[in-house]
């Protein structure tokens, strides 16, 4: 059966190649949130190693040919992949419908076209060592992983539903990511999920690989739920007795900067953060931290002194609001005269902001457009109302306040990327992601990006506290279990108690290392493979 439906996927040419290339990378897309359904890639890779396969060509250029057309593959693959997995940006563009609707059909589009250019570089890296045989699976493997690595890095780095994500659909096998980060489940993933296509082969003498790829991709499949079942096993770190509420306003994305309804914004945030909601729960005194989600203020807070008369009203005692704002300092030396910053500012009972983080890695043409000056004298401006964009925060260190133990800041974006610790500054007790993803409504966007920050708690060993304007608002322990939570499109609160952190992981110690290391061995297999 196998062999038969390789040779009918090798033997497909033209425009059915690319559609099928296409339709396999779609369907490879409900391995991620909302379906989470990953076995659907043991099917979907398969295929796109016969698509290589059938990567053939004759004549002077034969070699070149092969290449292009193995990227032609890759690209159709990852094309159906990203628009199927990404359709949902397109939201942010109707927010302001006026300005940036005509934008919309471009992006949905644009953006998966633009990402498939890795895969038609992975499908084009792998065919330059292809070989007959079951050796090409660990080459497939080699070519992705590295792939998957690069996509995270190049033009500032887009690892969004990287294939590691996959592996982190369930609780137990999410837990690799403390021993190997999400690029090392991602070479994992892909070797794993195309492992079947071993079986499409029809040579005699390649009966032994036909055995020993699947069951070596099954075997580690076997390791990595039993070391994630062991891990979950392990005592939970005693929690801190730091109590916390977070709260989710769910502020319509067209209302959150509109300055005719700053007040009744403010008025929500500042009536759910003293809501009573048990006896032990009777209003913010109760709390160390209230913790309100990105950008929650339809204004720049410093040029609203009744606005911080009115936290300096609500916030008592020793406790603090740790919120997502805009702010802006004055810079002579800048054409602007000023940088403004998409921040985390710490705001004491007296309304003073006692520490600030300024977001790091901003989002190209959400946060601030590429080629600045070019890009707005034809007509284009970044989605965000920040006047010339935000500008970059210098470093991204632990913030540490009072009685608070210190966390590290993620500002929405910058959950989506591993390694997100200075390890060369102390240790955090926590991770902090405030984030805004009313942009994307009731679709997978949100979901996706809960899978993803919840994989940044399992890599560093950090609990983590989740604040959504609206979105998915979360607190997961150190193993990324999720704890508590508030549901999309909820206008609550979250009142929990800090969990515990565990001592720093593997992935801590040696970051990319492991990732580095399984490309390597997998392409070093490969090629003893080959010359057997």
């Amino acid at each position: 059966m196998f062999q038969t439906l390789a040779q009918g996927v090798m033997l497909q040419w033209g425009w059915r190649r690319i559609l099928l290339a296409i339709l396999a990378g779609a369907a490879s897309a409900l391995a991620m949130p909302p379906f989470g359904f990953f076995p659907v890639l043991f099917f979907t890779f398969p295929v796109f190693v016969w698509l290589i396969d059938g990567a053939v060509a004759s004549g002077a250029h034969k070699r070149r040919q092969e290449i292009l057309s193995a990227a032609w593959a890759g690209w159709g693959f990852g094309f159906g992949y990203f628009l199927a997995g990404l359709w949902w940006v397109g939201g942010a563009f109707l927010v302001d419908a006026e300005t940036f609707g005509w934008l919309m059909p471009f992006a949905v589009t644009l953006m998966p076209a633009g990402l498939a250019l890795f895969f038609a570089a992975g499908a084009a890296l792998a065919r330059v060592f292809w070989r007959p045989g079951p050796f090409r699976i660990f080459v497939f493997a080699f070519a992705f992983g590295l792939e998957e690595i690069l996509r995270g890095y190049v033009l500032t780095g887009f690892p969004w539903n990287a294939f590691g994500y996959a592996l982190a659909a369930n609780n137990a096998s999410m837990q690799l990511g403390a021993l190997i980060g999400l690029h090392g489940m991602s070479v994992l993933a892909v070797f794993i999920f195309a492992s079947p296509a071993a079986l499409g082969l029809s040579d005699a003498g390649h009966i032994r690989g036909r055995v020993i790829v699947p069951g070596l991709a099954a075997a580690l499949l076997l390791v990595s739920f039993g070391y994630g079942a062991y891990r979950l096993s392990l005592d939970e770190p005693p929690d801190t007795g730091v109590r916390i509420r977070v709260v989710q306003p769910s502020i319509p994305q067209e209302q959150k900067f509109d300055s005719e309804k700053a007040s009744q914004t403010l008025s929500a945030l500042l009536t759910l953060s003293d809501i009573a909601t048990s006896p032990e729960s009777s209003g913010v005194g109760d709390f160390d931290a209230v913790i309100w989600p990105e950008s929650a203020f339809p204004f720049y807070l410093q040029e609203e002194p009744a606005a911080v008369a009115a936290l300096a009203a609500l916030i008592p005692g020793k406790t603090v609001l740790i919120t997502g704002l805009q702010r802006y300092e004055t810079a002579p030396n800048n054409p602007r005269g000023y940088v403004g910053y998409n921040s985390i500012g710490v705001i004491d009972s007296n309304g003073a902001m006692i520490a600030h983080y300024d977001k790091t890695h901003l989002v190209p043409f959400g946060e601030y457009l590429p080629f600045q000056g070019f890009m707005e004298a034809i007509g284009f401006r970044q989605l965000t109302n920040m006047p010339g964009g935000f500008d970059a925060g210098e470093t991204r260190a632990p913030v540490s306040v009072g009685d608070i133990p210190p966390f590290v800041p993620l500002i929405c974006y910058e959950a989506i990327f591993p390694g997100v610790v200075n390890r060369d500054l102390p240790r955090a007790a926590w991770i902090l992601n405030v984030t805004n993803d009313a942009w994307y409504g009731d679709t997978p966007g949100p979901r996706q990006h809960l899978l993803q920050a919840r994989l940044r708690a399992v890599e560093e060993g950090l609990p983590m506290v989740r604040a959504a304007n609206n979105g998915i608002s979360a607190v997961t322990d150190s193993r990324g279990r999720i704890v508590a939570s508030l549901s999309l499109n909820a206008r609550n609160v979250m009142d929990i108690t800090l969990p515990g952190a565990f001592a720093p992981t593997f992935y801590v110690k040696t970051g990319i290392l492991p990732a580095l290391l399984l490309i390597s061995g997998v392409f070093l297999a490969g090629l003893l493979w080959r010359q057997r």
